[in-house]
Protein backbone atom coordinates (compact mmCIF):
# COMPACT_ATOMS: atom_id res chain seq x y z
CA UNK A 1 0.00 0.00 0.00
CA UNK A 2 2.92 2.38 0.37
CA UNK A 3 4.28 1.81 -2.87
CA UNK A 4 1.26 2.78 -4.25
CA UNK A 5 0.57 5.61 -2.61
CA UNK A 6 4.48 6.80 -3.23
CA UNK A 7 3.66 6.47 -6.75
CA UNK A 8 0.37 8.14 -6.70
CA UNK A 9 1.74 11.17 -5.31
CA UNK A 10 4.75 10.84 -7.27
CA UNK A 11 2.23 11.06 -10.34
CA UNK A 12 0.22 14.12 -8.61
CA UNK A 13 3.86 15.79 -8.54
CA UNK A 14 4.30 15.15 -11.92
CA UNK A 15 0.64 16.29 -13.06
CA UNK A 16 1.80 19.87 -11.00
CA UNK A 17 5.00 19.99 -12.93
CA UNK A 18 2.99 19.53 -16.35
CA UNK A 19 0.13 21.93 -15.73
CA UNK A 20 2.43 24.96 -14.45
CA UNK A 21 4.25 24.64 -17.93
CA UNK A 22 1.96 24.26 -19.94
CA UNK A 23 -1.18 26.54 -18.63
CA UNK A 24 -1.47 29.30 -21.29
CA UNK A 25 -1.06 32.81 -19.11
CA UNK A 26 -1.04 36.11 -20.28
CA UNK A 27 2.09 36.59 -17.33
CA UNK A 28 3.03 32.42 -17.21
CA UNK A 29 4.57 32.09 -13.94
CA UNK A 30 7.55 30.04 -16.17
CA UNK A 31 7.52 29.45 -19.67
CA UNK A 32 5.25 27.75 -21.87
CA UNK A 33 7.09 24.72 -23.69
CA UNK A 34 6.39 24.07 -27.50
CA UNK A 35 7.99 27.70 -28.64
CA UNK A 36 10.11 29.96 -28.32
CA UNK A 37 8.41 31.80 -25.44
CA UNK A 38 11.40 30.55 -23.23
CA UNK A 39 13.63 32.72 -25.02
CA UNK A 40 15.02 35.47 -22.43
CA UNK A 41 17.67 37.76 -22.70
CA UNK A 42 19.69 40.75 -21.31
CA UNK A 43 22.97 42.43 -21.81
CA UNK A 44 24.45 44.52 -19.13
CA UNK A 45 27.24 46.99 -18.46
CA UNK A 46 28.99 44.97 -15.80
CA UNK A 47 30.31 47.93 -13.71
CA UNK A 48 27.67 50.47 -14.07
CA UNK A 49 24.81 47.71 -14.12
CA UNK A 50 23.17 49.43 -17.23
CA UNK A 51 20.64 47.68 -19.37
CA UNK A 52 22.15 47.48 -23.35
CA UNK A 53 19.55 45.26 -24.46
CA UNK A 54 16.78 43.78 -22.71
CA UNK A 55 14.14 40.74 -24.03
CA UNK A 56 11.32 39.12 -22.16
CA UNK A 57 14.06 40.26 -19.19
CA UNK A 58 11.79 39.84 -15.91
CA UNK A 59 9.74 37.02 -17.99
CA UNK A 60 9.83 34.07 -15.22
CA UNK A 61 11.81 31.25 -16.84
CA UNK A 62 13.73 27.80 -15.61
CA UNK A 63 17.45 28.37 -14.43
CA UNK A 64 18.67 25.08 -14.83
CA UNK A 65 21.80 24.58 -13.83
CA UNK A 66 22.53 28.53 -13.45
CA UNK A 67 20.85 27.82 -10.58
CA UNK A 68 24.58 26.56 -9.47
CA UNK A 69 26.16 30.37 -9.31
CA UNK A 70 23.51 31.03 -6.51
CA UNK A 71 25.04 27.99 -4.68
CA UNK A 72 28.81 29.16 -5.12
CA UNK A 73 27.86 32.85 -4.03
CA UNK A 74 26.56 31.74 -0.50
CA UNK A 75 29.50 29.09 -0.25
CA UNK A 76 31.88 32.08 -1.23
CA UNK A 77 30.09 33.97 1.52
CA UNK A 78 30.69 31.31 4.23
CA UNK A 79 34.32 30.88 2.70
CA UNK A 80 34.37 34.76 3.19
CA UNK A 81 33.23 34.77 6.90
CA UNK A 82 35.16 31.48 7.81
CA UNK A 83 32.33 29.14 8.30
CA UNK A 84 33.46 26.93 6.20
CA UNK A 85 37.38 26.21 4.15
CA UNK A 86 38.75 25.24 1.28
CA UNK A 87 40.32 22.48 3.00
CA UNK A 88 36.68 21.31 4.51
CA UNK A 89 36.14 17.20 3.56
CA UNK A 90 32.56 16.94 2.67
CA UNK A 91 31.18 13.42 3.12
CA UNK A 92 29.10 12.78 -0.04
CA UNK A 93 25.44 11.57 1.44
CA UNK A 94 22.92 8.92 0.09
CA UNK A 95 20.91 12.11 -1.58
CA UNK A 96 23.86 13.44 -2.88
CA UNK A 97 25.16 10.43 -4.12
CA UNK A 98 21.86 9.88 -5.79
CA UNK A 99 21.33 12.83 -7.55
CA UNK A 100 21.02 12.09 -11.31
CA UNK A 101 23.31 13.44 -13.92
CA UNK A 102 25.68 15.45 -14.61
CA UNK A 103 27.78 14.06 -11.86
CA UNK A 104 30.61 13.75 -10.94
CA UNK A 105 29.79 10.19 -9.37
CA UNK A 106 30.70 9.43 -5.63
CA UNK A 107 29.62 7.30 -3.73
CA UNK A 108 28.05 7.72 -0.48
CA UNK A 109 30.38 7.49 2.30
CA UNK A 110 33.18 8.89 -0.32
CA UNK A 111 34.94 12.37 0.54
CA UNK A 112 36.36 14.91 -0.98
CA UNK A 113 37.32 19.11 -0.32
CA UNK A 114 35.51 21.81 -0.58
CA UNK A 115 37.43 23.51 -3.25
CA UNK A 116 37.45 20.15 -5.57
CA UNK A 117 33.86 20.23 -4.89
CA UNK A 118 33.00 23.80 -6.22
CA UNK A 119 35.22 23.27 -8.72
CA UNK A 120 33.31 20.03 -9.85
CA UNK A 121 30.07 22.01 -9.76
CA UNK A 122 31.45 24.99 -11.43
CA UNK A 123 33.28 23.09 -14.21
CA UNK A 124 31.57 19.70 -14.84
CA UNK A 125 28.20 21.06 -13.40
CA UNK A 126 28.04 18.64 -11.06
CA UNK A 127 24.22 17.77 -9.55
CA UNK A 128 25.38 15.31 -6.56
CA UNK A 129 28.38 18.11 -5.60
CA UNK A 130 26.23 20.87 -5.93
CA UNK A 131 24.00 19.08 -3.84
CA UNK A 132 26.66 18.01 -1.21
CA UNK A 133 27.89 21.70 -1.12
CA UNK A 134 24.31 22.72 0.18
CA UNK A 135 24.32 19.99 3.05
CA UNK A 136 27.69 21.29 4.02
CA UNK A 137 27.29 24.86 4.10
CA UNK A 138 23.74 24.75 4.58
CA UNK A 139 22.94 21.84 6.98
CA UNK A 140 20.25 20.47 4.69
CA UNK A 141 18.94 20.89 1.00
CA UNK A 142 15.65 22.25 2.58
CA UNK A 143 17.72 25.21 4.49
CA UNK A 144 19.98 25.63 2.20
CA UNK A 145 17.37 26.46 -0.61
CA UNK A 146 15.67 28.77 2.17
CA UNK A 147 18.99 30.80 2.38
CA UNK A 148 19.43 30.40 -1.49
CA UNK A 149 15.73 32.61 -1.96
CA UNK A 150 16.26 34.59 0.68
CA UNK A 151 19.40 35.83 -0.75
CA UNK A 152 18.00 36.45 -3.75
CA UNK A 153 15.61 39.03 -2.25
CA UNK A 154 18.47 40.59 -0.49
CA UNK A 155 20.24 41.15 -3.62
CA UNK A 156 17.22 42.47 -5.30
CA UNK A 157 16.32 39.56 -7.60
CA UNK A 158 12.20 39.89 -7.35
CA UNK A 159 11.60 36.89 -10.16
CA UNK A 160 13.92 34.22 -8.17
CA UNK A 161 12.69 31.01 -5.85
CA UNK A 162 14.61 28.41 -5.20
CA UNK A 163 14.45 24.77 -4.16
CA UNK A 164 17.35 22.90 -4.45
CA UNK A 165 20.90 23.88 -5.12
CA UNK A 166 21.52 22.65 -8.26
CA UNK A 167 18.81 23.39 -10.91
CA UNK A 168 17.22 20.10 -11.40
CA UNK A 169 14.03 20.06 -12.92
CA UNK A 170 10.95 21.67 -9.82
CA UNK A 171 8.27 23.66 -11.11
CA UNK A 172 8.38 25.94 -8.25
CA UNK A 173 11.91 26.66 -9.52
CA UNK A 174 12.32 30.10 -11.69
CA UNK A 175 14.15 33.14 -11.92
CA UNK A 176 14.44 36.00 -14.95
CA UNK A 177 17.04 37.25 -17.03
CA UNK A 178 17.65 40.40 -15.36
CA UNK A 179 17.89 38.91 -11.72
CA UNK A 180 20.52 36.15 -13.08
CA UNK A 181 22.30 39.41 -14.09
CA UNK A 182 21.98 41.02 -11.32
CA UNK A 183 23.34 38.06 -9.48
CA UNK A 184 26.46 37.79 -11.96
CA UNK A 185 27.17 41.38 -10.58
CA UNK A 186 27.18 40.43 -7.18
CA UNK A 187 29.77 37.72 -7.51
CA UNK A 188 32.15 39.50 -8.63
CA UNK A 189 31.58 42.87 -6.82
CA UNK A 190 31.25 40.75 -3.48
CA UNK A 191 33.93 38.28 -3.92
CA UNK A 192 36.01 39.24 -6.72
CA UNK A 193 38.87 36.75 -4.88
CA UNK A 194 36.83 33.76 -5.66
CA UNK A 195 35.49 34.75 -9.35
CA UNK A 196 37.92 32.23 -11.13
CA UNK A 197 35.87 28.95 -9.77
CA UNK A 198 33.75 30.46 -12.52
CA UNK A 199 36.48 30.47 -15.71
CA UNK A 200 38.13 27.57 -14.89
CA UNK A 201 38.48 26.07 -18.74
CA UNK A 202 39.70 22.62 -17.66
CA UNK A 203 39.89 20.58 -14.14
CA UNK A 204 41.25 17.25 -13.41
CA UNK A 205 40.58 15.07 -10.30
CA UNK A 206 41.55 11.26 -10.05
CA UNK A 207 42.95 10.77 -13.28
CA UNK A 208 40.25 12.37 -15.12
CA UNK A 209 39.89 15.61 -17.06
CA UNK A 210 36.77 17.68 -17.50
CA UNK A 211 36.19 20.51 -19.77
CA UNK A 212 34.29 23.53 -18.69
CA UNK A 213 30.71 23.06 -19.81
CA UNK A 214 30.60 26.95 -21.30
CA UNK A 215 32.15 26.61 -24.63
CA UNK A 216 32.64 29.82 -24.81
CA UNK A 217 35.23 30.13 -22.79
CA UNK A 218 37.73 28.43 -25.17
CA UNK A 219 37.29 30.64 -27.94
CA UNK A 220 38.82 33.60 -26.59
CA UNK A 221 37.64 37.12 -27.01
CA UNK A 222 37.63 37.87 -23.44
CA UNK A 223 34.85 35.43 -21.90
CA UNK A 224 36.35 34.36 -17.97
CA UNK A 225 32.86 32.97 -16.82
CA UNK A 226 29.79 32.61 -15.73
CA UNK A 227 27.63 29.37 -16.28
CA UNK A 228 25.61 27.14 -18.71
CA UNK A 229 22.40 25.34 -17.51
CA UNK A 230 19.98 22.83 -19.37
CA UNK A 231 16.83 20.90 -18.28
CA UNK A 232 14.24 20.22 -20.79
CA UNK A 233 11.48 22.78 -19.97
CA UNK A 234 14.24 25.75 -20.02
CA UNK A 235 15.88 24.77 -23.32
CA UNK A 236 19.87 25.51 -23.31
CA UNK A 237 20.79 28.78 -20.94
CA UNK A 238 23.78 30.47 -20.47
CA UNK A 239 25.22 33.48 -18.19
CA UNK A 240 28.26 34.74 -20.08
CA UNK A 241 30.99 37.55 -19.08
CA UNK A 242 33.80 38.55 -21.02
CA UNK A 243 36.20 41.75 -20.71
CA UNK A 244 37.45 43.80 -23.77
CA UNK A 245 39.61 46.73 -23.49
CA UNK A 246 38.62 48.21 -20.28
CA UNK A 247 34.76 46.91 -20.24
CA UNK A 248 33.21 44.34 -19.11
CA UNK A 249 29.78 43.15 -20.10
CA UNK A 250 27.39 40.38 -18.83
CA UNK A 251 24.91 38.67 -20.94
CA UNK A 252 21.86 36.03 -20.44
CA UNK A 253 20.38 34.14 -22.63
CA UNK A 254 17.64 31.47 -22.04
CA UNK A 255 15.52 29.35 -24.04
CA UNK A 256 18.12 28.33 -26.83
CA UNK A 257 17.41 25.49 -29.28
CA UNK A 258 20.69 23.93 -28.71
CA UNK A 259 24.35 24.79 -27.14
CA UNK A 260 25.50 25.94 -30.92
CA UNK A 261 22.98 28.06 -31.50
CA UNK A 262 22.71 29.85 -27.93
CA UNK A 263 26.36 30.25 -27.98
CA UNK A 264 26.51 32.11 -31.04
CA UNK A 265 23.44 33.94 -30.07
CA UNK A 266 25.62 35.24 -26.92
CA UNK A 267 28.40 35.66 -28.62
CA UNK A 268 26.63 37.95 -31.12
CA UNK A 269 25.02 39.86 -28.67
CA UNK A 270 28.25 40.15 -26.47
CA UNK A 271 29.74 41.49 -29.87
CA UNK A 272 27.15 43.73 -30.48
CA UNK A 273 27.37 45.11 -27.12
CA UNK A 274 31.07 45.93 -27.47
CA UNK A 275 30.87 47.51 -30.38
CA UNK A 276 28.19 49.83 -28.63
CA UNK A 277 30.99 50.77 -26.24
CA UNK A 278 33.18 51.44 -28.51
CA UNK A 279 31.19 54.07 -30.59
CA UNK A 280 30.24 55.83 -27.23
CA UNK A 281 33.72 55.79 -26.69
CA UNK A 282 34.34 57.56 -30.10
CA UNK A 283 31.86 59.94 -28.71
CA UNK A 284 28.85 58.77 -30.42
CA UNK A 285 25.38 59.72 -28.73
CA UNK A 286 23.34 56.90 -28.21
CA UNK A 287 20.53 57.62 -26.40
CA UNK A 288 18.59 54.55 -26.79
CA UNK A 289 20.47 51.26 -26.00
CA UNK A 290 17.93 49.34 -27.46
CA UNK A 291 17.70 50.45 -30.72
CA UNK A 292 20.92 50.35 -31.47
CA UNK A 293 20.66 46.27 -31.11
CA UNK A 294 17.46 46.10 -32.84
CA UNK A 295 19.17 48.01 -35.96
CA UNK A 296 21.76 45.01 -35.95
CA UNK A 297 18.25 42.47 -35.86
CA UNK A 298 17.82 41.71 -32.06
CA UNK A 299 14.42 42.03 -30.88
CA UNK A 300 11.25 43.43 -32.40
CA UNK A 301 10.31 47.36 -31.16
CA UNK A 302 7.04 47.16 -32.57
CA UNK A 303 6.10 44.36 -30.37
CA UNK A 304 8.39 43.87 -26.83
CA UNK A 305 6.05 41.50 -24.99
CA UNK A 306 5.21 39.24 -27.67
CA UNK A 307 6.28 35.48 -28.21
CA UNK A 308 9.00 35.74 -30.15
CA UNK A 309 11.21 33.01 -32.25
CA UNK A 310 14.20 34.84 -32.71
CA UNK A 311 15.56 35.03 -36.89
CA UNK A 312 19.03 34.94 -34.73
CA UNK A 313 18.67 32.44 -32.11
CA UNK A 314 19.38 29.41 -34.39
CA UNK A 315 22.56 29.85 -35.86
CA UNK A 316 23.08 28.97 -39.65
CA UNK A 317 26.14 26.57 -39.43
CA UNK A 318 24.47 24.24 -36.96
CA UNK A 319 22.04 21.78 -36.81
CA UNK A 320 19.46 22.44 -34.65
CA UNK A 321 18.36 19.07 -32.95
CA UNK A 322 15.15 17.88 -31.70
CA UNK A 323 13.22 18.79 -28.85
CA UNK A 324 12.10 15.43 -27.92
CA UNK A 325 9.40 16.54 -25.32
CA UNK A 326 7.61 20.20 -27.21
CA UNK A 327 7.17 19.46 -30.79
CA UNK A 328 9.82 20.53 -33.53
CA UNK A 329 9.31 23.18 -35.77
CA UNK A 330 12.82 24.36 -35.93
CA UNK A 331 14.21 21.60 -37.65
CA UNK A 332 12.79 23.61 -40.42
CA UNK A 333 16.27 25.49 -39.92
CA UNK A 334 18.20 21.82 -40.05
CA UNK A 335 18.86 21.73 -43.84
CA UNK A 336 20.86 25.00 -43.35
CA UNK A 337 23.71 23.09 -41.19
CA UNK A 338 27.04 23.18 -42.54
CA UNK A 339 28.79 21.48 -39.98
CA UNK A 340 27.50 19.06 -37.54
CA UNK A 341 26.45 20.94 -33.37
CA UNK A 342 28.95 20.03 -31.09
CA UNK A 343 28.05 17.29 -28.51
CA UNK A 344 25.04 18.84 -26.88
CA UNK A 345 25.62 19.15 -22.48
CA UNK A 346 23.96 16.47 -20.52
CA UNK A 347 20.32 16.73 -20.58
CA UNK A 348 18.63 16.00 -17.56
CA UNK A 349 15.49 13.54 -16.60
CA UNK A 350 12.64 15.44 -15.21
CA UNK A 351 11.63 14.27 -11.72
CA UNK A 352 8.54 15.20 -9.19
CA UNK A 353 8.87 18.61 -7.21
CA UNK A 354 9.57 18.56 -3.47
CA UNK A 355 8.89 20.78 -0.71
CA UNK A 356 11.09 22.89 0.01
CA UNK A 357 11.56 23.99 4.23
CA UNK A 358 11.24 26.90 6.06
CA UNK A 359 9.99 30.15 3.60
CA UNK A 360 11.34 32.98 4.21
CA UNK A 361 8.69 35.48 5.56
CA UNK A 362 9.04 38.60 2.99
CA UNK A 363 8.17 36.02 -0.54
CA UNK A 364 5.78 37.74 -2.48
CA UNK A 365 2.06 35.81 -2.28
CA UNK A 366 2.45 34.35 -6.29
CA UNK A 367 5.80 32.86 -5.50
CA UNK A 368 4.40 31.57 -1.80
CA UNK A 369 1.28 29.65 -3.82
CA UNK A 370 4.02 28.19 -6.21
CA UNK A 371 6.46 26.60 -3.39
CA UNK A 372 3.56 25.14 -1.16
CA UNK A 373 2.25 23.56 -4.35
CA UNK A 374 -0.03 25.52 -5.08
CA UNK A 375 -0.80 28.18 -8.69
CA UNK A 376 0.50 31.26 -9.01
CA UNK A 377 -2.43 33.87 -9.74
CA UNK A 378 -1.22 34.29 -12.58
CA UNK A 379 -1.37 30.82 -14.23
CA UNK A 380 -5.18 31.24 -13.84
CA UNK A 381 -5.48 33.84 -16.78
CA UNK A 382 -6.65 32.40 -19.83
CA UNK A 383 -5.20 34.06 -22.54
CA UNK A 384 -7.10 34.46 -25.82
CA UNK A 385 -5.43 32.54 -29.17
CA UNK A 386 -3.90 34.85 -31.79
CA UNK A 387 -6.30 34.35 -34.80
CA UNK A 388 -5.45 32.09 -37.28
CA UNK A 389 -4.15 33.29 -40.67
CA UNK A 390 -5.50 31.86 -43.67
CA UNK A 391 -2.76 30.41 -45.97
CA UNK A 392 -1.55 32.57 -48.62
CA UNK A 393 -1.95 31.67 -52.08
CA UNK A 394 1.04 30.57 -53.57
CA UNK A 395 2.56 33.23 -55.91
CA UNK A 396 5.04 30.83 -57.20
CA UNK A 397 8.87 30.99 -57.85
CA UNK A 398 11.12 30.94 -54.98
CA UNK A 399 11.17 32.07 -51.78
CA UNK A 400 12.83 33.20 -48.57
CA UNK A 401 11.80 32.34 -45.17
CA UNK A 402 13.25 34.71 -42.37
CA UNK A 403 11.52 33.14 -39.16
CA UNK A 404 8.54 31.21 -37.54
CA UNK A 405 6.18 32.83 -34.86
CA UNK A 406 3.44 32.23 -32.38
CA UNK A 407 1.63 35.48 -32.90
CA UNK A 408 0.70 36.01 -36.59
CA UNK A 409 1.30 40.25 -35.86
CA UNK A 410 4.86 39.93 -34.69
CA UNK A 411 5.53 37.15 -38.25
CA UNK A 412 4.25 40.38 -40.03
CA UNK A 413 5.88 43.16 -38.21
CA UNK A 414 9.01 40.75 -38.70
CA UNK A 415 8.24 40.76 -42.15
CA UNK A 416 8.71 44.49 -42.31
CA UNK A 417 11.33 44.94 -40.32
CA UNK A 418 13.19 42.63 -43.02
CA UNK A 419 11.91 44.28 -45.60
CA UNK A 420 12.72 47.89 -44.17
CA UNK A 421 16.59 46.26 -43.67
CA UNK A 422 16.94 44.60 -46.47
CA UNK A 423 15.17 46.85 -49.00
CA UNK A 424 17.74 46.05 -52.22
CA UNK A 425 17.38 42.21 -51.78
CA UNK A 426 13.56 42.41 -51.55
CA UNK A 427 12.46 44.85 -53.21
CA UNK A 428 10.27 43.35 -56.24
CA UNK A 429 9.29 40.03 -53.34
CA UNK A 430 5.80 39.67 -52.00
CA UNK A 431 5.64 39.40 -47.69
CA UNK A 432 3.24 36.80 -47.08
CA UNK A 433 3.05 35.06 -43.99
CA UNK A 434 2.27 31.29 -43.85
CA UNK A 435 -0.55 29.69 -41.30
CA UNK A 436 1.11 25.84 -40.66
CA UNK A 437 -0.65 24.41 -37.62
CA UNK A 438 -0.46 27.25 -35.87
CA UNK A 439 3.34 28.92 -36.46
CA UNK A 440 2.83 31.38 -38.78
CA UNK A 441 5.91 31.71 -41.24
CA UNK A 442 7.50 34.94 -42.82
CA UNK A 443 8.52 34.30 -46.29
CA UNK A 444 9.54 36.64 -48.90
CA UNK A 445 7.93 35.38 -52.28
CA UNK A 446 7.85 35.45 -55.80
CA UNK A 447 11.79 35.28 -56.16
CA UNK A 448 13.93 33.22 -58.19
CA UNK A 449 16.34 31.16 -56.91
CA UNK A 450 19.20 33.60 -57.82
CA UNK A 451 17.67 36.57 -55.88
CA UNK A 452 16.51 34.16 -53.18
CA UNK A 453 20.15 33.04 -52.41
CA UNK A 454 21.85 36.27 -52.74
CA UNK A 455 19.09 37.80 -50.14
CA UNK A 456 20.04 35.34 -47.81
CA UNK A 457 23.55 35.48 -47.85
CA UNK A 458 23.17 39.22 -47.30
CA UNK A 459 21.19 38.02 -44.22
CA UNK A 460 23.11 35.67 -43.05
CA UNK A 461 26.43 38.17 -43.06
CA UNK A 462 24.48 40.79 -41.16
CA UNK A 463 23.29 37.79 -38.17
CA UNK A 464 19.61 37.30 -39.76
CA UNK A 465 18.78 33.39 -40.05
CA UNK A 466 17.21 32.55 -43.17
CA UNK A 467 15.75 30.26 -45.31
CA UNK A 468 15.47 29.34 -48.98
CA UNK A 469 12.45 27.67 -49.89
CA UNK A 470 12.28 25.73 -53.32
CA UNK A 471 8.75 25.79 -55.64
CA UNK A 472 5.97 24.08 -54.47
CA UNK A 473 5.30 20.87 -56.61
Amino acid sequence: MLTIALIRRGLLSLALIAGLAFTPASTPPVAQSGDNSRYAAIVVDAETGEVLFARNADARRYPASITKLMTLYLTFESLSKGDVKLTDTLTISIRAASEPPSKLGLAAGQTISLDNAMRATAVRSANDMAMAIAEHVGGSNDRFAARMTQKARELGMTQTVYVNPNGLPDSRQITSARDLSILARAIMRDYPQYYAYLGQHDWAYNGRDYRNTNGLLHTGNGYDGLKTGYINASGFNLAASAVRGDKRLITIVLGGRSTASRNAHVAALMDTGFELERARDRGQSIPITQAFFEQRGFGLSSSPAGEVQFASITSSGAAVPSNEANGDEGTAYAALARTPAPRPEPRTPARPATRSGQLPADLPADVTAILNGGRSPAATTTRTPAPRATPSRASGGWAVQVGAFRDETVARNWLTEVQRRFRTQFSSAERTVVDAEGWFRSRFTGMTEQSAQAACEALAARSVTCMVVRPQG
